[in-house]
């Protein structure tokens, strides 16, 4: 019976993540239909790889070929000629908080975002991916009673307090029944310095710019919050994985990193604000935690550079996410985190490139996402010139396609006739 219940949670998953993989057709300059559309760039990051002389067709929402130019002369698809530009896949903001900062979805589309996963918020059903942000979710915050975040956001729509183990499991399996995709929980006692929850989640009222939230005055930080037990956190570790479901902890210091790693939380929502001492690293590296990175949203904390640069020594997993609706942290990519990564992290242009598509697509089990290869979901961006040589023009992409429909083209050349 165990098994048989574990077939039918994961085929349930997989159709949930069958309706965000678009199998619409392109539709460009206002047409419809199933017309392929065929892009040439001078460069194509295929989400693993920087290439030249490649072109990229685009069929009823996938992507049908990725080949050398000359390998197209034939083909009847229409042509849309970026020139010096290169295309990539749409970025993956794996730590957002969309629905409960009210941030718009199209404006995150728009600044390079194709899909964003949405931790702590409403729960829903994922959605998108046909012209629209594809927005995934983890639903409320698992976290003890009167733990983070209920002090300060109180747990409507952001928090699900649990005081045993048999609540902690039904919780889990109420979440991923109502769609959420990733389980988070909260280890957060409180008192790092610099660190931005003191203030930097509360609500505020979003505009429709890319420009982030203004600062908000800092609250105190109080310093005893109530953390879950460790035999709680191995309780939601063990549903969600009967659920096939990940499980991530916001935590920022020791304590509540000591509770993740011996429960065998799967990741680390944030880089930790204060240092955490190299053999608790040490042990998270050897069970494979991946570690979101926020390096920008944490700058004010002094032990995020010492602990990105120790992770890396250690050879730990990193993956993108700025946390979009912080204050500062553009709604779309944030070019700032990507630097940070090169510097904090010690990764090359390229591995940082990675982790924001082809390495998320993979870490969400949502086939060839963040990837152009044949068969992936054709959401893709394009810059002028090379973004490897300075990320800052990625934060407004002069081509944004979801699901092969194109949301923004700013270059000159329009879809034409092959």
């Amino acid at each position: 019976m165990k098994m048989l219940s574990k077939l039918f949670y994961k085929f349930k998953f997989w159709l949930f993540l069958a309706v965000m993989v678009p199998t619409s057709s392109f539709a460009g300059d206002g047409e419809s239909g199933q017309t392929p559309l065929l892009i040439h760039a001078a460069r194509v990051f295929d989400g693993n790889n920087l290439r030249t002389n490649t072109s990229v067709l685009v069929t009823g929402g996938i992507i049908s070929r990725i080949d050398n130019r000359e390998a197209f002369k034939s083909s009847a698809a229409k042509v849309l000629d970026l020139g010096d530009a290169t295309l990539l896949p749409g970025f993956i903001e794996l730590h957002a908080h969309l629905a409960y900062q009210h941030i718009p979805a199209e404006t995150v589309l728009k600044h390079g975002i194709t899909t964003l996963r949405d931790v702590g918020g409403p729960l829903h059903q994922p959605y998108g991916g046909d012209g629209s942000l594809r927005v995934l979710t983890s639903g409320p915050i698992i976290t003890a009673p009167e733990g983070y975040p209920i002090p300060g956001m109180g747990a409507e729509n952001i928090a699900i307090a649990v005081a045993s183990e048999q609540q902690a499991r039904e919780t889990v399996n109420s979440l991923v029944d109502g769609g959420a995709v990733v389980i988070k929980i909260a280890l957060e006692p409180g008192g790092e310095a610099g660190a931005p929850w003191a203030a930097g989640h509360h609500h505020h009222q979003a505009d429709t710019g890319h420009e982030s939230a203004h600062h908000q005055k800092d609250a105190p930080v109080k310093k005893s919050w109530p953390l879950l037990s460790v035999n709680v956190v191995k309780a939601i570790v063990d549903e969600a994985h009967k659920r096939d479901r990940k499980v991530t902890a916001h935590l920022g210091e020791a304590t509540g990193a000591k509770i993740a790693v011996e429960a065998g939380v799967d990741e680390w929502a944030h880089m930790p604000c204060d240092i955490i001492p190299e053999p608790l690293l040490k042990n998270a590296v050897a069970n494979k935690v991946k570690i979101v990175t926020t390096l920008d949203t944490l700058s004010k904390c002094p032990g995020v550079a010492h602990n990105a640069n120790t992770w890396s020594k250690l050879g730990g997993d990193f993956l993108y996410g700025a946390e979009i609706a912080h204050p500062d942290i553009p709604w779309g990519i944030d070019a700032h985190e990507l630097m940070a990564m090169m510097h904090m992290a010690n990764m090359q242009a390229i591995e940082v490139l990675r982790s924001a598509t082809s390495k998320s697509g993979r870490y969400l089990n949502i086939p060839l996402l963040g990837t152009l290869q044949a068969g992936a979901p054709s959401d893709m961006i394009a810059v002028k010139g090379d973004p490897s040589h300075g990320f800052k023009s990625l934060e407004y992409p002069d081509l944004v396609m979801s699901g092969g429909k194109l949301v923004v083209n700013n270059f000159d050349g329009k879809v034409g006739a092959p």
